[in-house]
């Protein structure tokens, strides 16, 4: 038995309208292999977790998988992108050219839409603005919130989907069987709230470090002790679920990727018809302003440690 759980009969987002309901899991998700699946594919992010399953393949503490498959986004650091140059290289190396890796895209960058819709000249390609999770101030309740989060679905999600149906054979709108597909997805003990089903009745998403029990720290620690390189978490430069520590790496060490947050983070604020203004950072600050000085910059890290000598 491969473990595999399929999903709900009922769909109470059904009794919204058609323009509030949410995109419920249609498919499945398996621990350990999926029977019958026609194809093996790894989702690869660029980070951690997606380095840890790659290099598992390489030196045979997993399987290979059919294909591996990056969605470019555009807007991810340089760092992130020279990580995935040499994932690649490795995958040739070690597969022996079985193992093909792609990347795919929506088309045009979602830092363009924001760009164009600050300038008032709507967006590329007639193409709609797609919304981010930006920390809103003000609304009606006085303590802001966060816009919705159309980006991953429409910049990562839906290409990746539309890849493995062209893998697979099978045209756009086209029937294509249930559990066709078994998508790899790198996420970690420590993240376990974002497991779950694929969106498509004909994917079916396996968690192999789950099934291994690591932690995000495990990976780095496995990285760590065969000599391979750590990368940088992976994600849009302007994204706001960044933590202080990362905004901090950014800034630090790459200036430019930094310089255009700045200037992401100023055009949301100032975007024609926007009711309410929007912020990267959780602070609801102007990032350039905000303080990311961590508490031993301020001399005060020893006050948080025990009395037995730790940090001595």
């Amino acid at each position: 038995m491969s473990g595999e759980v399929d999903l709900f009969t009922f769909d109470p987002g059904l009794l919204l309208p058609a323009e509030k309901r949410p995109r419920i899991r249609r498919g499945g998700w398996a621990w350990g292999p999926v029977e019958g699946a026609k194809l093996r594919v790894m989702s690869n992010g660029g980070g951690i977790q997606s380095s840890t399953l790659i290099m598992m393949m390489c030196v045979g503490d997993l399987p290979w998988v059919d294909h591996i498959i990056h969605a470019d986004v555009g807007d991810e650091s340089a760092a992130t992108m020279r990580h995935l140059d040499w994932l690649d290289a490795q995958i040739l190396r070690y597969s022996n050219g079985r193992v093909e890796t792609h990347r795919v895209g929506r088309g045009g960058r979602l830092s363009d839409r924001i760009r164009n819709r600050a300038a008032g000249r709507g967006t590329l390609s007639n193409d709609r603005f797609v919304s981010a999770p930006f920390y809103t101030s003000g609304g009606k309740s006085g303590r802001g919130g966060q816009g919705r989060r159309q980006c991953t679905r429409e910049f990562k999600i839906e290409p990746l989907e539309k890849k493995l149906r062209a893998l697979l054979g099978y045209a756009p709108r086209q029937r294509v069987p249930s559990r066709s597909c078994e998508v790899w997805i790198g996420i970690t003990t420590d993240e376990v709230v974002r497991a779950g089903a694929a969106f498509t009745s004909w994917t079916v998403n396996r968690y192999p470090l789950l099934e291994k029990r690591m932690s995000r720290t495990d990976c780095i620690l496995w990285l760590q002790s065969r000599g391979f390189p750590v990368p940088p978490k992976s994600a849009c430069i302007f994204c706001p679920y960044k933590t202080d520590a990362e905004w901090r790496w950014l800034r630090d060490n790459d200036p430019q990727a930094w310089a255009d947050a700045i200037e992401i983070d100023r055009l949301i604020r100032n975007a024609p018809g926007m009711r309410q203004q929007e912020f990267l950072h959780r602070s609801r600050r102007p990032l350039d302003e905000v303080d990311l000085s961590t508490s031993e910059d301020h001399g005060q890290g020893l006050l948080m440690v025990c009395e037995a000598g730790c940090g001595l």
